[in-house]
């Protein structure tokens, strides 16, 4: 993470990416954006036609990212379960990252199953920060106590 760039990057990517709740699948796809940033493991966005939108209701919650603007929540529902905030998306991003609009990230861990190319990944410490740590990441991330001004 500490070799990422900043100001950070986003990329095209192929990796498979599935993500199930309650043995439903929400999202299957090869074809997502990921960014970079550094002290950060990457963050995976999907193209919401690799999504199943019909379970996904838009969340009146709002952030700002310096790099990609203003970011929009969804909350996912599957049978009695809502998940509050857990995707979100940027409809307008900023310039250079104009490959996510369209596309929505998830946190991993409210969800049953979160996999890249098959492996389970984990959630990016501290519970703000959405990245997807796997075995091809290495910390420490931001979001672990004291990391707050990285």
């Amino acid at each position: 993470m500490w070799d990422y760039p900043r100001p950070p990057r986003a990329e095209a990517i192929t990796r498979h990416i599935r993500i199930l709740h309650c043995g439903v699948v929400l999202a299957d796809t090869r074809a997502a954006w990921r960014t970079l940033e550094t002290s950060h493991p990457p963050t995976y966005y999907i193209p919401q036609n690799d999504v199943a939108m019909e379970r996904l209701v838009p969340n009146a919650g709002r952030s700002f990212c310096e790099w990609k603007g203003t970011a929009h929540y969804w909350d996912v529902i599957v049978g009695d379960a809502r998940l509050v905030g857990a995707g979100w998306s940027y409809p307008s991003p900023a310039r250079g990252f104009e490959g996510i609009a369209g596309h929505i990230a998830f946190y991993a861990a409210p969800f049953d199953e979160v996999t890249l190319d098959g492996e389970q990944v984990s959630p990016q410490p501290g519970g703000f920060y959405g990245g997807w740590v796997t075995s091809r990441e290495a910390g420490p991330f931001k979001g672990i106590p004291g990391s707050r001004f990285w």
